[in-house]
């Protein structure tokens, strides 16, 4: 039989002890996020990049998270005009970013987003319910996405977006025509350019799912924008979407063309975002 004395038991008491009140210290940022591949730093916070689905993604973490794990998810031009992700980084929401640049909102976009979406809700317990934020062509893929997947979706903040790719790369309006972007657009859809121009599940062709989930809508655009015109994109989303029933706001600027995006004072952007993600 195993005696143990007096200082055997204050040596186990105090190891116990010990054991305790380090589960209870703070896990540390990498350990508790779990974030595999190149690790750095990007405008005062931890940045990951690695691979998901055969793509490009990168998350940044806050340095507290808020509760429920709130995230926005960028498309495109990551690190462009980052004023607002910085200031809701500071609320405690992690930013993504998962690289379908040249896909243009086709159905392989959507599917490889739904993967990263998994990865990130299953694997790392992030929010059900994302914020999407879309510069530019990044409107056609945060559109897209959010009609598939309706409920996923907490806000959407668009930025000089594209919502119809006739209008842009295609130039089938006013706007200027990229041939090598239309060129990469029909290959992504497997389109002729017959095929493209009879295309009717654009985003502005498809607002329905989204107006029913009930997903607030925020556009923010120069209306000199003569590259991506707002009467061929953002105008025909607000007219449907309150025809629809759905909520729309349009933060204008006079004289401002597709550049520069976001506002210099991102405070209107990061209200929109807390009021509907809170």
């Amino acid at each position: 039989m195993l005696w143990l004395t007096r200082t055997h038991l204050l040596r186990i008491a105090a190891l116990l002890s010990a054991l305790v009140c380090q589960s209870l210290l703070p896990v540390p940022a990498m350990a508790a996020e779990g974030f595999s591949g190149a690790k750095s730093e990007w405008n005062g916070f931890e940045r990951f990049d690695f691979e998901v689905d055969s793509r490009q993604c990168i998350v940044v973490t806050p340095k507290e998270t808020a509760e429920g794990k709130p995230w926005i998810w960028r498309a495109r031009f990551f690190g462009h005009e980052p004023q607002a992700d910085i200031a809701l980084l500071n609320h405690g929401f992690h930013l993504v970013y998962c690289d379908v640049a040249n896909l243009f909102g086709s159905p392989s976009a959507v599917a490889h987003w739904n993967a990263f979406y998994g990865y990130l809700t299953k694997e790392h317990g992030f929010a059900p319910k994302v914020t999407l934020e879309g510069m530019s062509r990044g409107g056609l893929i945060i559109y897209n996405w959010a009609a598939a997947n309706p409920e996923k979706v907490a806000c959407i903040y668009a930025d000089a977006p594209v919502c119809d790719f006739k209008s842009w790369p295609g130039g089938k309006g006013k706007g200027p025509r990229s041939e090598a972007s239309w060129r990469d657009c029909l290959k992504a859809y497997g389109f002729t350019e017959e095929q493209a121009l009879a295309y009717q599940s654009n985003p502005v062709d498809n607002l329905q799912p989204l107006a029913k989930a009930g997903i607030p809508l925020l556009h923010v655009v120069g209306d000199a924008d003569d590259v991506v015109p707002v009467a061929e994109n953002t105008d025909i989303i607000v007219k449907r979407y309150r025809e629809l029933g759905g909520s729309i706001t349009v933060i204008n600027k006079p004289g401002v063309g597709h550049h520069p995006h976001s506002l210099k004072d991102p405070t209107p952007i990061v209200e929109f975002v807390l009021g509907h993600t809170r």
